[in-house]
């Protein structure tokens, strides 16, 4: 079973993070346990962009568990927590550049320097764009690190009908780089 830790960063793209969270609690029988970091900026852009509050994860009937970004008691701030994954959805530029420098200033840095140096797995969503040559370095360096990198760059071949289609095309590929089971298209299949 898993053990994931679900990072909010304050990049443009909380449709992401939302649909992440709804297709992860669907199928509920495939982690143990799934624990949740949101930054203040975070929380921002998901009201500006979604016209809602992302508080209406902490009251949901999942065994979600919320941790605030300097809680570094959370268990996932060590290796002998024994978190197995974790995804940053988005993944700010900033997040990435402290993830890349070894800067472990709060929570989500702090697990993902854990993280990588547990040699398990990071995803980081990343969804700015265009890349200045710092971004294509860093990602370079968390890929050389053992992180994976996959910006939110959207399939079509799916014939996705509405922005959320679109953006679970990239969702839909983080469960599948997460080790989970989604039923999705797959290419050469049926549409």
């Amino acid at each position: 079973m898993h053990k994931i830790v679900l990072a909010i960063t304050g990049a443009s793209g909380s449709v992401y993070a939302k649909l992440l969270l709804d297709k992860l609690t669907g199928i509920k029988e495939q982690w143990d346990e799934l624990s949740v970091v949101m930054t203040e900026n975070a929380k921002l852009v998901w009201k500006t962009e979604l016209n809602s509050d992302s508080g209406a994860y902490r009251d949901s009937k999942y065994n979600i568990k919320f941790y605030s970004q300097q809680d570094f008691l959370a268990p996932f701030a060590s290796g002998s927590g024994n978190y197995g994954t974790m995804i940053i959805c988005p993944c700010s530029m900033g997040t990435l550049g402290r993830i890349a420098s070894g800067i472990s200033n709060d929570l989500i840095t702090r697990a993902a320097d854990v993280i990588l140096k547990e040699r398990r797995k990071l995803i980081c969503v990343i969804r700015d764009t265009p890349y200045n040559l710092i971004h294509i370095r860093n990602m370079e360096t968390v890929t050389l690190a053992g992180g994976i990198i996959c910006p939110a760059t959207p399939s079509f071949y799916s014939k996705p009908a509405t922005i959320e289609e679109a953006a679970a095309t990239v969702v839909d590929r983080v469960i599948d780089l997460a080790g989970l089971q989604i039923n999705t298209f797959r290419w050469g299949g049926d549409l």
